[in-house]
């Protein structure tokens, strides 16, 4: 078995413990993290005379709403990686072929998880809700940190494994 493939399969099931500590505490310490998500939505915290605070969303059910979203598509990305993970040490000491086809659950968890944070937090909640003008409720940078990880993980696991003789 290649080392190569030991760290790809290890750090997909790094990707899906993170994804997992992350829904379990947005769970188990529920309060903490739906504040973020009821201050970003109700656009609150963003600069005075805003004019696209139009966009705010004040009703508490859809704040509820939107952060079981996050947290369940968080709980996806763990549970898809952590699959994925199996699956390639299942898959470990077969040939390139068999190995890449044990590649699918873990690229679509890392692919879920990329646009959780890119397009649900990057986008949608700091962009149109604002949540970069907010100096307390912003949380681009580490959205922006799991992204990134995400992708790196995702270019590594699928570079194409050279075999030596």
């Amino acid at each position: 078995m290649s080392h190569l493939r030991t760290i790809k399969i290890t750090l997909v099931g790094c990707v899906a413990l993170f994804a997992g500590l992350v829904a379990f505490n947005n769970v188990v310490d529920y309060g903490s993290n739906f504040s973020f998500v009821e201050h970003v939505l109700t656009m609150d915290t963003t600069f005075e005379g805003n004019q696209l605070k139009y966009r705010a969303i004040h009703d508490p059910i859809l704040h509820h709403a939107f952060y079981w979203v996050i947290i369940l598509t968080e709980a996806f990305v763990g549970g898809l990686c952590a699959l994925g993970a199996w699956k390639m040490w299942q898959k470990r000491h077969l040939d390139k072929k068999k190995f890449y086809s044990a590649k699918t659950l873990a690229n679509v968890g890392l692919a879920l998880g990329i646009l959780l944070w890119f397009t649900g937090f990057m986008t949608i909640g700091a962009e149109w809700f604002l949540m970069w003008q907010s100096p307390i409720w912003n949380g681009q940078n580490s959205a922006f940190r799991f992204v990134v990880v995400l992708f790196l993980v995702m270019i590594f696991v699928n570079q194409t494994e050279q075999e030596f003789q």
